[in-house]
């Protein structure tokens, strides 16, 4: 584990659509029972509590002891313009302090946030590299922290200059497995003929050393995709995979193999 001072982290998207969206598609859809304008607050405050715990941060295990309708009523008070949409960042210490930012985030149609969603096939896909170095794995990759270095020195190798690009890379662990995105979760399509009953999208397994995302958390339970481990060799130059996380929801990617830089 790494000695540098660190907090733990999780952004969402904060959304005054959602609750309605939510309603037209039904709660059997969505995972919060409170049906916040916070997508998938149910499962950052999960996230922050297993970091919690994991490091052995007792105070701030305490301070996310409280239950759902306190956390979003506490998130509530960061919250600028109730009217508008935010991208909320939580950043957690070892003491139980808790920063909240809240930073202005673009409209972006909710269909593609909501298991099962809809992509616009006119939709433009995001570049999405794979790192030429390896990561190991480790609790600051399991875990979503301030400690970046790994992230930002991957998006570094392929060229990514700023979070504004509409480009990714994906982290390899040292046994040639995609471990996660630098910003999000990525699906691929099934290797082999999958069963009735099976997904047709996959995704690596915690194993693989990535971060235990929420939006792969709700892909997972909602049935859409499986766990199973991806090797760099396994990708297609071209293919068309799915990418998501907290603030963007589900959106389109495409491996780029023969482009060294973004």
């Amino acid at each position: 584990m790494s000695s540098e001072s660190f907090q733990i982290i999780s952004t969402l998207r904060y959304d005054p659509s959602l609750p309605d969206v939510v309603s037209q598609r039904g709660a059997n859809a969505y995972p919060d029972p409170l049906v916040t304008p916070y997508y998938l607050l149910p499962y950052h405050q999960d996230r922050l509590r297993n970091a919690a715990r994991y490091f052995n941060w007792d105070n701030a295990s305490k301070f996310l002891e409280q239950d759902l309708a306190q956390f979003a009523r506490y998130l509530d008070t960061f919250i600028p313009h109730k009217e508008k949409c935010w991208r909320v960042r939580l950043v957690l210490d070892k003491n139980g302090e808790c920063k909240v930012e809240a930073n202005p985030a673009a409209r972006i149609e909710l269909e593609n946030f909501l298991v099962p969603f809809i992509i616009s096939p006119a939709s433009t896909p995001w570049r999405v590299f794979i790192d030429i170095a390896p990561t190991a794995p480790s609790g600051l990759t399991t875990h979503k922290t301030t400690a970046r270095k790994d992230y930002a020195a991957a998006r570094a190798r392929v060229g990514i200059a700023s979070p504004l690009d509409t480009a990714e890379v994906l982290l390899v662990n040292p046994n040639g497995e995609i471990m996660e995105g630098s910003i999000t979760t990525p699906y691929f399509r099934r290797r082999e003929d999958k069963g009735q009953d099976e997904p047709e999208w996959i995704t690596p397994p915690l194993s693989s050393g990535g971060n235990a995302g929420t939006s792969r958390r709700y892909a997972l339970v909602q049935g859409f995709c499986a766990e199973q481990i991806v090797t760099t060799r396994d990708l297609i130059d071209g293919e068309v995979c799915l990418l998501s996380n907290g603030v963007r929801g589900f959106f389109l990617g495409r491996i780029m193999l023969r482009a060294t830089k973004a």
